[in-house]
């Protein structure tokens, strides 16, 4: 299960996760506790939030580090986080509890840092605004503000 390991640099305290690929980030949190589908749930020409009823409805998720429940729907998300990336509208990175292999694909593709399987008590921690860096060789995320 992973745990909280200290960091430097950092706040002292760094979120383990199980799973992670991508490149180094630093940035703020966008926390919603829905799941997600980057086709269903954003206008992919803004990168803003637009499905009726999403805790995030109107927001951006363009520069900012994504927290989210988990992917939902099927195969559109990997096309869509490239098409964000392609117009600079991509989030810096995504952190979910739990993954799938098109979330995967589609982070992979758009050169987006993800962390996957974190232990859910640390759920808390992440909050809207907090300054993460995302360290994916690690496996962690280091809390910073």
């Amino acid at each position: 299960m992973p745990t909280i390991d200290h960091d430097i640099g950092g706040t002292g305290a760094a979120i383990e996760c199980a799973a992670a690929l991508g490149q180094p980030c630093e940035g703020r949190l966008l926390v919603s506790r829905h799941g997600f589908n980057a086709r269903y749930d954003l206008d992919l020409g803004s990168g803003t939030f637009s499905r009726p009823g999403h805790d995030l409805y109107g927001r951006s998720l363009a520069g900012r580090i994504f927290v989210f429940a988990g992917p939902k729907g099927g195969i559109a998300t990997s096309w869509a986080l490239d098409a964000l990336a392609q117009r600079k509208l991509a989030p810096l990175g995504l952190i979910c509890q739990q993954v799938n292999p098109v979330l995967v694909q589609g982070a992979a593709l758009a050169g987006i840092a993800l962390l996957a399987g974190y232990a859910p008590e640390q759920a808390a921690r992440l909050v809207d605004g907090a300054r993460v860096r995302l360290d994916p060789q690690r496996r962690r995320i280091v809390m910073l503000a």
